[in-house]
């Protein structure tokens, strides 16, 4: 069973180097452009089958992570939904879809908090990635409903930017603390923090 797991594991590490690599190629590329447009499609479909693939194994003995199922569900609705944000150029309205994956998120970020808070009570300072990245998504998520209710089209641009860039953040620090092991809550947090910066500063200037 072990053997089994592994493989998968290595099957989830190698599609998520394939969304890291393309991720960093798709921020070099002129955005809009057909290169840009290509490696975001690799960078896509390499995060959305490497987070599946970790759903699963989080619930695999010896692997058991509430934790990193939660991040898993968090990345796949960046992508998901930093893609899909792109179709309201020509629709003018949210479809169920739309709102069932900004509906899933917010169940998960609030069970995020309610993990993060029990764990804090419990002198667990794990608690504290549970609180920061739940309070992101509840954000990120509830916001989506915002834009669906008043779909503003010089907003589309700036939530693209944002989520995607957010999914690879993920993508690095899952590298950090996945493949090179680094332990500490900062190598959790400092990617966050860092790509905030950069996405502030992308989504200003998608506004120029």
């Amino acid at each position: 069973m072990e053997h089994i797991i592994k493989i998968f594991i290595y099957i989830h590490a190698f599609f998520g180097g394939i969304a890291l690599l393309s991720g960093l190629a798709s921020f070099l590329f002129v955005k809009g452009s057909p290169k840009h447009k290509k490696a975001g499609k690799v960078f896509s479909y390499g995060m959305i089958i490497s987070s599946l693939i970790s759903l699963p194994i989080c619930w695999l003995p010896n692997h058991e992570n509430n934790f990193l199922f939660l991040i898993g569900i968090f990345t796949i609705y960046l992508v998901i939904s930093g893609n899909r944000i792109l179709l309201f150029k020509k629709k003018k309205e949210a479809n169920f879809t739309d709102k069932f994956i900004s509906s899933i998120m917010i169940i998960a970020s609030v069970l995020m908090v309610l993990f993060g808070t029990y764990f804090l009570i419990n002198n667990n300072s794990g608690g504290i990635l549970y609180l920061f990245f739940g309070i992101t998504a509840f954000f990120i998520s509830t916001r989506d409903f915002k834009f669906y209710k008043n779909i503003d089209k010089t907003k589309i641009l700036p939530f693209h930017i944002g989520k995607m860039s957010g999914a690879y953040i993920a993508s690095i620090t899952a590298f950090l603390v996945a493949a090179l092991k680094l332990e500490g809550l900062i190598y959790w947090i400092l990617p966050s923090i860092v790509g905030t910066i950069f996405i502030m500063y992308w989504t200003k200037r998608s506004k120029i």
